[in-house]
């Protein structure tokens, strides 16, 4: 069946409130056919006449699953290998040259915060592997690579380090397909085991307390926040300074800036690209 036809406005607002309060994305006014498009085969599979019906059962059965699909449906999982390209190169060149000589009794701890189906915190793992061949004495108590979502398929994806050819032509260059992916089958391409064994996901919701987490050498918060009201982006960015070192860095998406925060980062100018240290 199609919702498009039943979405009131009445329907839309209330749904809008129920995602942001779920998992902080604020849709936009005019995204009624997004919400339409995503839900449909939710909508077939429950054998629900509206959102309206959708949104009670959700209610009457909070532990069936249900608002988890739905929020997963609704969430993005839009990501490219070493998107944007200079955030990895700044990683590599200027920010765990820097690190390593301090991490002599402990190991790197890196957190990808929205780890999607995988593709920044292998991009990362790629960068660390090929910091350490040029570098052999680096990072002797080993790297942890922390990567969180809370869309349970990404990260289901994610955990497999599997990859059809479509996901590994989105930014990953022959030199980094051969050097760190096997194939196994027609057109399926695995993350190698060294690449692989470094990251550790787990499912999470950036409203939620991170404090668990423990403390981060770097945090990546890319490309997520700007579904975010700014209330909740400058919540976000205050909690995750608690999970930086001092002198940790954040990296943030390209069209994302952290201002009116000046007493917990520091803006780093990298040209190109910006990064943030925490105070």
């Amino acid at each position: 069946m199609s919702i498009s036809k039943t979405l009131s406005p009445q329907e839309f607002e209330a749904f809008r409130n129920f995602l942001q309060e779920a998992c902080g994305i604020l849709l936009g006014d005019n995204k009624q056919y997004l919400v339409t498009s995503r839900l449909s085969k939710i909508m077939v599979q429950q054998k629900l006449g509206s959102l309206t019906d959708l949104m009670k059962e959700m209610q009457r059965n909070p532990r069936s699953g249900l608002k988890e699909a739905v929020v997963d449906a609704m969430t993005t999982n839009e990501t490219l290998w070493f998107r944007d390209v200079h955030p990895f190169n700044i990683l590599e060149n200027k920010v765990l040259p820097e690190i390593a000589p301090k991490l002599k009794s402990e190991p790197l701890k890196i957190w990808s915060a929205a780890a999607s189906t995988g593709q920044e915190p292998y991009s990362i793992s790629m960068v660390i592997e090929e910091f350490k061949r040029k570098n052999p004495g680096a990072f002797r108590m080993g790297e942890k690579i922390l990567g969180t979502d809370i869309s349970a398929s990404a990260l289901s994806a994610a955990r497999s380090g599997t990859y059809e050819m479509l996901a590994i032509g989105r930014g990953l260059s022959k030199d980094h397909l051969t050097k760190h992916f096997t194939q196994t089958g027609e057109g399926r391409w695995k993350v190698n085991p060294n690449i692989q064994k470094r990251v550790e996901y787990r499912m999470m919701n950036l409203l939620h307390s991170y404090t668990m987490l423990g403390k981060f050498d770097v945090v990546f918060c890319r490309n997520v926040l700007i579904y975010f009201s700014a209330d909740l982006k400058k919540d976000i960015l205050k909690r995750m300074h608690a999970n930086l070192k001092p002198g940790g860095y954040l990296f943030l998406g390209a069209s994302e800036a952290l201002s009116n925060m000046p007493d917990l980062y520091e803006m780093v100018q990298c040209r190109p690209g910006i990064i943030y240290r925490a105070k």
